[in-house]
């Protein structure tokens, strides 16, 4: 399903990952955001990455992966 064109005007005045901890699991396989561009995000966002092979829909795809980073950062114990 495409996304809304509105969402590029959208301003974001305080981003959550610059005071909480952030986790990205790469999709090693994905052809929609290439993983030097997820590795790059998660750098930038200074976050917790994994890899795993996996599509755009890594979730249907390896769910126990996804599954398994949900986990580590829910037991990091940061307050939403």
């Amino acid at each position: 399903m495409p996304w809304g064109v509105d969402a590029l005007g959208g301003t974001v005045t305080h981003p959550a990952w610059r005071a909480k901890p952030s986790f990205c699991l790469v999709a090693t396989d994905d052809h929609v955001i290439p993983p030097p561009a997820q590795r790059t995000m998660a750098e930038r966002t200074g976050a917790t990455s994994a890899e795993t092979s996996g599509s755009h829909a890594v979730y249907v795809s390896k769910p126990a992966e996804v599954a398994g980073l949900v986990r580590k950062a829910a037991s990091t114990g940061t307050p939403a």
